[in-house]
């Protein structure tokens, strides 16, 4: 237990003497906040979402004409309130006296990708609320290059068109061809074969479906789903990523195609399918009402709680057609042994997918405390079309080449957790008993870097292999960024690789490239002063880069790389087409300053402050601390603040100082700064805060620390409350936004990573839970308001309905403001405004009650002026 824990939640009194002379907000109607909101949140809605993502490039192949590439996006042009597919051609020529910006072209004619009265089916609208989508129209696409196909998800249904591919572009816009089905429901995550593009998968009522596009033949792979009502008699899925791991693990899919599609001697292909069969029978059952509300109806789900348990497998779907593509027959291919049996220990298949040339399927597989990974190869012989049930198993069995088995050619321990990545690049085989391939691990200097690794594919009884070479390609106190859909480009010909890092400051993301073969000099390729997303051209030639500032808001620029091909590594990027150049900022938008301190922990933190805009000397403004202080969030950095943290600058905008600071338990930072948390959420992070805000106010003499507020959502909701139970003399205020409460309701995956299981962490989860707390928080109204959808499937109201029950019980005051259509995210943009009035309102209310509080302790403050109008 902290010291923090003794510290008495009664208000100080304060003598006169050291009263400083404090600013007064002007107080607002409801209307006339609601005006301010209005403004604020017009000028986000013309610049939010807008810019080009999600790039493929296309290098041009009639050398003769004046483009040198064509790149499709999605996108949402001007005037349009939808995403599309779009696409820019890129000149071989430029006049460098002039900006070139590229328009945007439509690839589809007169297409509506947006559902009808904007109602998508549940299953999207779960999956985004999982990738935090707030756009509508075209959400993501798959290309096919050799073909030129692409397909995508739209309108409820599926839809591909074609560029061309290699035989040359056509001319577009064009019309999308909707694939029919006799499916019900709707099909979610189609995919291409690479192998042969005339076939597509997808899944629908979780099970895997394949469908020719040529000949309109459909199938269904497997049988898990039984189409019952009653979810409790129908846990099994197959080719679907899981709530948890979509959640948690950032992984969208549980199906993958082999890239590989042989012909055989009769002219017909064999296509392959790696595909994971979840079994939640031993998973909790929960209800949340439906958003149609007026049918008093309660939509139902799987949630794997904290000690939940499920059982997972990996399985191929073997598809044979005739040479007109007609499929002959389709069968799934079981593990030879039980998975549990190979891979002991093993809770999450947390990335899978095939090696370039089809001749391995590959996995990295977690263990339920998430300390342990283990990257696996698995041959397609591995899997049989029989199980060990089957009397036709032993035969099967016999028939298996030899030395056939799995080959884990990587394993990673850590006592802290394992952050998963989405870095796996193997390199083709140059022989049968090694393979090399491009890694990245967290684990062996605290710091996420690139490795080259080559694996003897030698295993011993256990199945490892011993590592022949493992070579360093970046180090320091830095990161590769590898998580969140993060990528590398691999050069083969020059043996170069591009990634993203941040080897100048945590606070900006730059494309770096490295030699791979001869590692040592890390070169960088964007401009300094801004923080970059990058996308690398498919022949390194060039890249794209979205960038920004706190002073600049986004652009998005194609650069091109030169110089001579001798020295490739030291190519210079050259400013190339714009397309998107940065809009204006708020007439009353002051970018926030960032700010440094060392803190007593022993680390360098960061933070920003929005000065208040009407800034008096020699006064004392308000000041609100903006938190969200968990893993895998990284709040202060170099990038534009004007859009997703407009209301910060509008607070600014009225008086408030506004002060935001990344603790340990922030990412970017290494994993001993992130693992500071280990066990103990909610135990460490408040006391950076705390030290944070008093280093501003040391250094600020403009931060009242008399009346101070503390705000976050999510796990920022939770640290709200935390702060209001630990250092109430800190934070008169606290407004908390969808909190965890209770960590025993929250998932498995995040839980248990960064606490263990409740058995072996008894204590961690009693000090981390406020409803547990609830008698330490303050006595007085008006210092803490509590918001949160009602429809949240991830933080569930219960953690609400659980806190609010103990407070009642408890006698303690709050005010709670529910969101009746709203999931963990708000997203209706009425609730929105909603919101964000509501926070300005308590706010004002909130701070002119502790102005009060103080003057009625101290009968020296009453010539402190709190009229209605002032607060």
């Amino acid at each position: 237990m902290t010291a923090v824990d003794d510290i008495s939640d009664s208000t100080e009194v304060v003598e006169m003497d050291d009263v400083p002379s404090q600013f007064f907000v002007e107080k607002h109607s409801w209307d006339g906040l609601r005006d301010i909101i209005h403004g604020s949140r017009k000028y986000s809605g013309m610049i939010i979402n807008k810019a080009p993502h999600d790039f493929q490039f296309v290098q041009k192949h009639d050398e003769s004409g004046p483009h040198s590439h064509r790149l499709y996006y999605l996108g949402m042009p001007y005037g349009s309130r939808e995403n599309s597919l779009l696409y820019s051609e890129i000149p071989k020529k430029i006049r460098k006296e002039a900006l070139l910006v590229l328009s945007w072209k439509q690839m589809l004619d007169h297409f509506q990708a947006t559902p009808h009265h904007g109602v998508y089916s549940r299953e999207e609208e779960l999956l985004r609320e999982r990738k935090r989508l707030g756009v509508f129209g075209i959400t993501s696409y798959d290309y096919h290059a050799q073909s030129g196909l692409f397909l995508f998800q739209a309108s409820n249904s599926l839809f591909y068109c074609r560029d061309g591919g290699h035989n040359g572009f056509i001319a577009a816009p064009m019309k999308p061809v909707e694939i029919k089905t006799q499916c019900s429901g709707i099909r979610m995550d189609p995919k291409i074969s690479p192998g042969d593009p005339s076939f597509i998968a997808f899944i629908n009522n979780n099970d895997l479906w394949v469908t020719n596009i040529e000949t309109a033949e459909e199938r269904r792979l497997t049988f898990c789903h039984k189409g019952l009502n009653n979810v409790k008699e129908d846990p099994k899925s197959a080719g679907v990523a899981t709530f948890v791991i979509q959640e948690e693990f950032d992984r969208f899919t549980g199906y993958w195609w082999s890239p590989a599609a042989p012909e055989d001697a009769d002219g017909g292909r064999t296509l392959q399918l790696l595909y994971e069969e979840v079994d939640e029978s031993e998973v909790e059952i929960i209800h949340v009402p439906s958003p149609a509300l007026e049918e008093r109806k309660a939509d139902v789900y799987r949630y794997p709680r904290t000690g939940n348990h499920k059982h997972t497998l990996l399985k191929i779907a073997e598809i044979r057609t005739d040479p007109h593509g007609k499929i002959i027959s389709a069968q799934n291919k079981e593990l030879v042994l039980p998975f549990t049996k190979l891979f002991p220990g093993v809770e999450y298949i947390a990335r899978a997918g095939w090696t370039k040339d089809g001749k391995f399927a590959w996995a990295e597989l977690l263990d339920r405390s998430q300390q342990k990974l283990q990257l696996v190869l698995l041959p397609p012989a591995l899997f049989i079309a029989a199980s060990v049930d089957d009397p036709q198993w032993e035969e099967l069995v016999e028939a298996m080449p030899e030395g056939v088995q799995p080959f884990i050619i990587y394993e990673e321990v850590t006592d802290i957790w394992i952050n998963v990545h989405d870095i796996f690049y193997p390199f083709i085989q140059t022989t049968n008993d090694k393979i090399t391939f491009l890694w990245v691990n967290e684990s062996q200097t605290g710091f996420c870097h690139l490795y080259r690794i080559t694996s003897l594919l030698q295993p011993g009884y256990d199945f490892k292999c011993p590592i022949e070479e493992e070579v360093a390609l970046t180090n320091g106190e830095w990161e590769v960024l590898a998580r969140h859909g993060s990528k590398i480009w691999v050069n083969e010909e020059t043996k170069l690789v591009y990634f993203q890092g941040t080897n100048d400051t945590p606070l900006e993301h730059h494309l770096y490239v490295v030699s791979y073969e001869s590692p040592g000099e890390v070169v960088k390729l964007t401009k300094p002063g801004f923080s970059h997303s990058c996308s690398v051209s498919q022949n390194f030639d060039m890249f794209i880069s979205h960038y920004s500032n706190v002073s600049t808001p986004p652009c998005v620029h194609v650069y091109k790389l030169m110089g001579s091909d001798s020295d490739p590594l030291h190519k210079e990027p050259e400013f190339w087409a714009s397309m998107m150049e940065a809009t204006g900022c708020p007439a009353d938008y002051v970018p926030p300053e960032i700010f440094s301190f060392p803190a007593s922990s022993g680390f360098q933190l960061y933070g920003m402050l929005y000065k208040p805009h009407n800034l008096k000397p020699g006064k004392k403004h308000p000041t609100i601390l903006f938190v969200y202080g968990g893993p895998q969030v990284q709040l202060v950095n170099n990038s534009y603040k004007g859009v997703k943290y407009l209301r910060l600058n509008t607070l600014a905008s009225l008086g408030y100082a506004v002060v935001v600071i990344d603790g340990r338990g922030s990412c970017q930072r290494g994993l001993k700064f992130e693992g500071a948390l280990k066990n103990k959420m909610g135990q460490v992070e408040i006391e950076d805060q705390v030290e944070g805000l008093q280093y501003v106010a040391e250094n600020y003499k403009f931060i009242d620390m008399s009346r101070v507020a503390i705000h976050g959502w999510s796990y920022g909701g939770f640290l709200s409350l935390m702060g209001l139970i630990h250092r109430p003399n800190i934070f008169k205020v606290a407004i908390a936004g969808a909190p965890v409460t209770v960590w025993m309701a929250y998932d498995t995956g995040y839980t248990e990573r960064y606490m263990d299981v409740p058995e072996n962490n008894q204590q961690g989860y009693e000090a981390g839970s406020v409803a547990l707390h609830v008698d330490k928080l303050p006595n007085e109204p008006n210092r803490l308001l509590i918001l949160h959808g009602f429809l949240d499937e991830n933080v569930h109201f219960f953690h609400t309905n659980f806190l609010v029950s103990q407070l009642i019980r408890a006698g303690k005051p709050y005010q709670l403001q529910i969101y009746p259509n709203e999931r963990h995210s708000i997203r209706c943009p009425e609730s929105g405004e909603h919101y964000e009035i509501m926070l300005l309102y308590f706010l004002q209310s909130a701070m002119l009650a502790v102005i009060s509080a103080s003057a009625s302790l101290n009968e020296d403050l009453n010539t402190v002026t709190t009229s209605p109008e002032l607060l």
